[in-house]
């Protein structure tokens, strides 16, 4: 009798909860007999989701003091690290991606396949690792040469890709030279639904790190004297908060059932970050909550103008702040209906059928 073939799943870190994490969670659902590989593991940080009860494979760079904080600065070794693993005894390769993790090394004809969240930003992006667009450093520009050298050495290794968003698959065509489908990833649409009556707050659901942009946000809603709840946590914490006027409430991290609770009855969500995809901007609409969102990447992609939200064109607090000003206009006009059945198309069960496909 044949047995089943072995999986593994690589994963670039796992410092935090966040979208890609999410994905990995419900991959492992289709897949739970899965091995799990990254290059650090924050295990305070999963206690209480799926993982907690997995033996999750890492690197040596798990070991480092201080990699659980600020794992981006271990960034020249990540590619070495993710070679030394040892997956001689896996069929299937599957690996989520967004930095190194495809660069892993397959043996005996094993499939590899990656899900890409992105080719390396900071590399194939004029994006500073703190998150900023200004970078005239050049040791880094050296840094991020020899590292895009590598990266096409590493993505050559890899069978078929898919990506998150099409925006992400032209960013993978750019790159590598390689075609990649779209699977939009799970987006858990039935935790969320509206409340009968909407609040009179705004809020965003976010990572706070530089490139996020939350401080366009905080800016704005400060010169507004809007109310605004920030959901998440991060190393920007305490550089926003002295920014802040009193009318921004920061919450930290919050449950899913807290989260589901406040974009059900929030007036509008904020998103002032280029999104690879943007699982929250999806996550808002399934709880009939319109978008006022940054007009790049997967935002494109997921909010329908005028029907479920709107756009601001440039990342600036001018233009965030108009776009906040139309959207007082046009709220009104807004159905929630037609909010709630845009974010339909990104359910798990859709995202778990392409990816099996992918996988096969």
């Amino acid at each position: 009798m044949k047995s089943e073939p072995r999986i593994a799943f690589v994963i670039d870190a796992l410092p935090s909860l966040g979208g890609g994490e999410k994905v990995l969670f419900t991959a492992l659902e289709a897949y739970p007999h899965a091995d799990v590989f990254t290059l650090i593991y924050n295990r305070n940080a999963f206690d209480k989701t799926s993982l907690a009860k997995r033996k999750i494979k890492t690197s040596y760079l798990d070991a480092f003091p201080f990699v659980h904080k600020n794992h981006r600065v271990f960034l020249p070794l990540m590619p070495s690290a993710v070679e030394r693993f040892n997956l001689r005894d896996y069929d299937t390769i599957v690996c989520f991606s967004y930095a190194v993790a495809h660069g892993v090394r397959n043996y005996n004809g094993a499939r590899h396949i990656s899900y890409t969240y992105t080719p390396m930003r900071y590399a194939w992006r004029d994006l500073n690792i703190n998150g900023t667009y200004s970078r005239k450093n050049a040791i880094l520009n050296l840094l991020m040469g020899k590292f895009r050298t590598w990266d096409k050495t590493a993505a050559a290794r890899v069978h078929e890709f898919a990506a998150i968003s099409h925006g992400i698959a032209n960013r993978i065509q750019s790159a590598y030279q390689r075609e990649a489908c779209v699977i939009y990833p799970p987006v858990e649409i039935e935790r969320f639904r509206p409340s009968e009556q909407r609040g009179n707050y705004f809020v965003t659901v976010s990572r706070l790190v530089a490139h996020k942009r939350i401080d366009l946000i905080v800016q704005a809603f400060s010169r507004l004297k809007l109310p605004l709840k920030i959901i998440g946590d991060g190393p920007e914490k305490k550089r926003l908060y002295k920014q802040a006027a009193p009318n921004i409430e920061f919450l930290g991290y919050q449950s899913d059932e807290c989260v589901a609770q406040l974009l059900g009855s929030a007036r509008g969500f904020v998103c002032a970050a280029e999104e690879d995809f943007g699982i929250a901007i999806v996550e808002a609409q399934a709880a009939g909550c319109p978008v006022i969102a940054y007009k790049a990447g997967g935002a494109l992609e997921t909010v329908r103008e005028g029907m479920t939200g709107l756009f601001f064109a440039d990342q600036s607090v001018a233009s965030l702040i108009d776009s906040i000003r139309r959207f007082e206009h046009i709220a009104p006009n807004l159905r929630t209906d037609d909010i709630v059945e845009n974010a339909q198309s990104y359910s798990k069960v859709r995202f778990i059928e392409k990816f099996q496909e992918f996988v096969k």
